[in-house]
């Protein structure tokens, strides 16, 4: 019984690093023998645990001290016997449990295991998930249509004519928020600019009525007051990805000015950039720190505009 069983495990190891156990493990699936399935299955799990093994041992070859004498291509050579024989014995007795996954997988003889084919599929996982994301984009867009009350036609259009009509209009609604905010006007202008587009891209509803939304505040629970629902840039991990969202509308810039004030300072996760005001970079460094918006370069953007003629060159 021992010489048998020594034998095996001479034959595991001799097949720790023979890849053609995959081919193997194809041919046992095809021809549905059991225990060529359980063999197969056994050298994969071998070929699995000894490239974890090699991965562990590259990662203390890091950081090891290169005179040291156990850091020998001798002693590599025996280690790498060593962890031959230590995978084979592993799968051999059990191991880690992955061929018995595999058999029970890939026989498919208990009904408690899905069946291989659907869970391959080709590599198309994202199939898989289509039905669900279908579902929850239903649900948003119903919440969506609900939330707007028949408005969620709106679209983005010009509010002013030029750049200077726009620094003319906000200036003394930016000025008062100002004196709020502890912040300079042209600070409160250039932000509204880089949110509208120096007022070439304010939300309008369905019926061609101005939102005078500059801040790009969108309408959360909190909001009592009218919405619309427009297609809007967010970033997520550095890339610009098209999502609808709702946001707030008012009656005249001026609501929306007081109403930037009020947002601004309800908000704990702003009080760093409220303490800030007088430095506005800073200021909206901390805004966007705190998560005013997506855009990575948000507040690089703004003080570009800041520093601009069009701003400098239209102020009263």
């Amino acid at each position: 019984m021992e010489i048998n069983s020594a034998s095996s495990q001479l034959d595991m190891a001799r097949n720790v690093h023979d890849l053609g156990s995959v081919n193997k493990l194809r041919e046992a699936i095809a021809s549905g023998d059991e225990k060529v399935l359980q063999e197969a299955a056994q050298q994969f799990e071998a070929i699995f645990v000894q490239m974890m093994f090699k991965s562990m041992r590259q990662a203390q070859e890091a950081i090891a001290d290169e005179n040291s004498p156990f850091n020998s291509e001798q002693v590599k050579f025996y280690q790498d016997m060593h962890d031959q024989q230590l995978a084979a014995d592993l799968s051999a007795g059990g191991g880690l449990g992955l061929a018995e996954i595999i058999v029970q997988q890939l026989g498919q003889q208990d009904k408690n295991f899905t069946p291989a084919s659907v869970i391959r599929n080709d590599g198309n996982i994202a199939s898989l998930n289509q039905p669900q994301r279908v579902q929850v984009k239903l649900s948003q867009d119903k919440v969506l249509e609900s939330n707007t009350m028949g408005s969620i036609a709106s679209f983005k259009a010009p509010m002013f004519d030029d750049q200077q009509s726009f620094v003319e209009a906000l200036y003394p609604h930016a000025k008062e928020a100002a004196e709020v905010l502890g912040t300079d006007p042209k600070a409160i202008i250039a932000q509204a600019a880089v949110e509208t587009g120096w007022g070439k891209f304010v939300i309008h509803d369905a019926q061609g009525n101005s939102s005078h939304n500059l801040f790009g505040i969108k309408a959360n629970h909190a909001w009592g007051g009218r919405q619309t629902v427009v297609d809007t840039l967010e970033f997520e991990g550095g890339v610009a990805k098209k999502h609808k969202a709702a946001f707030r509308a008012y009656e005249s810039i001026k609501d929306a000015v007081h109403d930037y004030v009020d947002f601004i300072r309800s908000q704990p996760r702003y009080q760093q950039a409220v303490d800030n005001g007088a430095d506005t970079k800073t200021y909206f460094s901390e805004l966007q720190r705190a998560g005013y918006a997506t855009d990575p370069q948000y507040a690089d953007k703004i003080m570009a505009v800041l520093k601009s003629d069009a701003i400098n060159g239209f102020m009263p």
